[in-house]
């Protein structure tokens, strides 16, 4: 007898706890919304969402606040998110890192990118620039691949950091290339461009919002983009994939998502949130102003993209023995 009443207590908050989310789900938002952001204010990531989280607090008529969390490649801010409540009242800015490349990068992480969030939407893409010293005698990537097979090894690719999408767009180019152009991880991209500029190095894969200045001024050359498409910002500068290296592609995204086991409806109120945002003709200019591509997609097609990017970089982390503790 005690049992079973125990078991009919135990069906009945079950029932109780079902209807109840849905009901939570229909008031939803009726609190301050925290995005954390898994790097330092004031940086691009953080400047990207900042736009993006005061647009969606004017659609959804409630404060979105962003909480810086750096640290560990992205991992503390990802961590974090993962192990809070399932409300939809904190969010990651997560990023190609958090939920591509650390998986393979790391031995261990302290949360599992594709179990313990929910996609809500890809946010924006950052296609990066294959930029060299104006001093160099290629002025085209057919030109710089025949130039590198001639003289393997004789030319340093430099980038922001170990596991970074800098270092590891060029990992792909090299492989894909069939070239010999060894890799100098420097700390950040401001010393990397310094030493490009000064000779001690001679290619580089980084971001158009550092490098576009130094193009266009003329310090640097560039001779390809990383995107799929050409840049709106370069409309001369063609593709890696145009340019002799068919299906090449690698840029820097970054998306919004929730803990694991959030309503549907919460994600669908922030997806259809964010989505509105990413449209607005404000954020497109303002983007096109950072080089980002904004880009907006359902929680599916964003988690089908994940798992893309997720398989994409593992197979050059692991042909190319990076390892980070």
């Amino acid at each position: 007898m005690r049992w079973s009443i125990l078991s009919k207590l135990a069906i009945g908050m079950g029932a109780l706890l079902a209807v109840a989310q849905p009901v939570a789900a229909q008031d939803f938002p009726n609190r301050t919304i925290k995005i954390v952001i898994p790097a330092a204010a004031g940086g691009p990531t953080y400047v990207t969402a900042q736009l993006i989280a005061d647009k969606m607090q004017v659609i959804l008529g409630q404060p979105v606040i962003l909480e810086p969390r750096p640290g560990a490649a992205s991992n503390i801010g990802a961590e974090y998110v993962a192990k809070s409540a399932p409300d939809g009242y904190t969010l990651l800015f997560a990023n190609i890192g958090t939920h591509a490349i650390n998986q393979s990068l790391f031995k261990k992480l302290p949360f599992d990118p594709i179990k313990d969030f929910e996609p809500i939407s890809q946010a924006v893409q950052y296609p990066l620039l294959l930029v060299v010293n104006k001093d160099q005698p290629f002025k085209t990537v057919a030109e710089l691949i025949a130039y590198a097979k001639k003289n393997p090894g004789k030319l340093n690719r430099a980038s922001s950091g170990v596991g970074t999408s800098m270092h590891l767009s060029g990992e792909m180019f090299v492989r894909q290339a069939g070239i010999d152009m060894p890799h100098i991880a420097y700390k950040g991209s401001a010393p990397a461009l310094n030493d490009l500029l000064g000779g001690h190095v001679q290619v580089m894969f980084d971001s158009m919002i550092t490098s576009l200045p130094l193009v266009e001024s003329g310090q640097l050359r560039a001779l390809a983009v990383t995107g799929k498409e050409r840049s709106r910002l370069l409309p001369n500068v063609p593709t890696i994939a145009e340019s002799g290296l068919p299906g090449y592609e690698a840029t820097g995204w970054t998306g919004m998502v929730a803990p694991a086991n959030t309503p549907k409806p919460v994600i669908a109120k922030l997806n259809a949130a964010m989505v509105q945002a990413l449209k607005s003709p404000e954020l497109q200019e303002a983007f096109a102003k950072l080089a980002a591509e904004p880009v907006g997609s359902s929680p599916e097609e964003f988690a089908a993209f994940i798992r893309r990017e997720t398989d994409k970089w593992a197979e050059i982390i692991r042909n190319a023995s990076i390892k980070m503790e």
